[in-house]
């Protein structure tokens, strides 16, 4: 789709080289810079404990940087800076995450780079807005922007998520700027500057919980996984045979399906249970209702059913078990890098179901 575009990567982690990996899976043709004195991308070395240090990447590297060109260069010296303006003049996007001001300094600035290009697309991801002076990773943004605080279990310490999921959304966030960047570019024949920081993409994903404390006054704390508006929703419940599963529960008829599903109907025409706002109010209560009577169904038993009955349900499951679902090797992209076999996720999660 995208085989005509030419982008240089000009950014390192997880943020601006899942923006990377996205176009270069379309057909793009991506050029990642990296920093020769450095050793290249700082990911590279992220390895862990049962990874050989010795190996040139690690696997947090190969989650957003397969289908890449490598270019190492140093672009302090003055004709290592003159190759990337010269990959500049046909480029079509450049993807950066330089700190304030360091990108002016390295001479690697829209100002600059759009002299040299007067159509191309500029996109940088920084952590607290264009101005702020901050280094900023994804750990910094979920402190800074709630999201630690409301994580975890009642009365336990803030947790960050086991994913950095600010990166990848603020990732999100400045695909969807480009791509508005190039409809602009194909209309008018106008390059851009879009600019995206991690906070504003974590506050923007903050959604119900914002608006919780902005309307109506509640300040979201920790719940574990339960949903502060429904009920029963994200508590957990085990099987006869010890397998854990959820239910995402989001309406009176569906309610009313799993109470069925129970051989317990009255339940659902109980007044303390009748309506979402009751079960908010009572789920406690509810929870150990729920959790005696589940506790009697097998596994399998019960999420057919529920799958049958379109119950929301779903089973807790481990990354080796979510990669022998047919849904998820459906995603995994295979290749091979200097004879070592490496398998990835894919980053498109859409599909165009008729010829595009």
């Amino acid at each position: 789709m995208f085989k005509d575009l030419k982008i240089i990567e000009l950014a390192g982690v997880l943020a601006g080289p899942s923006v990377g990996f996205f176009f270069a899976e379309l057909g793009a043709h991506v050029l990642k810079i990296e920093n020769s004195k450095t050793n290249g991308d700082v990911t590279r070395s992220w390895k862990l404990k049962n990874e050989d240090p010795k190996d040139e990447f690690s696997s947090y590297f190969w989650s957003v940087n397969s289908l890449k060109e490598f270019v190492s260069l140093d672009i302090s010296v003055p004709a290592q800076l003159q190759k990337l303006y010269n990959l500049v003049k046909d480029a079509d996007i450049v993807i950066s995450n330089y700190k304030n001001g360091d990108d002016e300094k390295l001479k690697v600035d829209y100002k600059t780079l759009s002299k040299i290009q007067p159509k191309l697309i500029y996109a940088s991801i920084n952590g607290f807005g264009a101005d702020s002076p901050r280094t900023a990773y994804d750990l910094v943004l979920q402190a800074e922007s709630g999201f630690m605080f409301m994580n975890g279990e009642a009365g336990s310490k803030p947790v960050k998520m086991p994913v950095a999921l600010i990166d990848l959304i603020a990732g999100h966030q400045l695909k969807e700027a480009i791509l508005i960047a190039l409809i602009n570019l194909y209309k008018n024949k106008k390059g851009a500057h879009v600019s995206v920081s991690l906070f504003d993409s974590a506050l923007a994903s903050l959604a119900n919980q914002a608006t919780n404390w902005l309307i109506a006054g509640h300040l979201p704390k920790q719940t574990g996984s339960l949903h502060p508006n429904i009920a029963p929703y994200g508590e957990l419940f085990e099987t006869r045979d010890n397998h854990m599963i959820t239910f995402a529960i989001g309406s009176n008829r569906q309610f009313m399906q799993l109470c069925d599903l129970i051989s317990y109907p009255s339940l659902s025409q109980d007044p303390k249970y009748k309506s979402n706002h009751s079960r908010v109010l009572n789920r406690i209560q509810l929870y150990h209702i729920l959790y005696n009577y589940i506790r009697e169904f097998n596994f399998n038993d019960l999420y057919e059913k529920c799958l049958e009955k379109e119950i929301p349900v779903g089973k807790i499951r481990n990354l080796k078990e979510v990669f022998e679902l047919p849904e998820a090797k459906a995603m995994l992209r295979k290749f091979e890098h200097k004879g070592k076999k490496i398998t990835t996720v894919s980053n498109i999660a859409f599909k165009f179901m008729n010829d595009v």
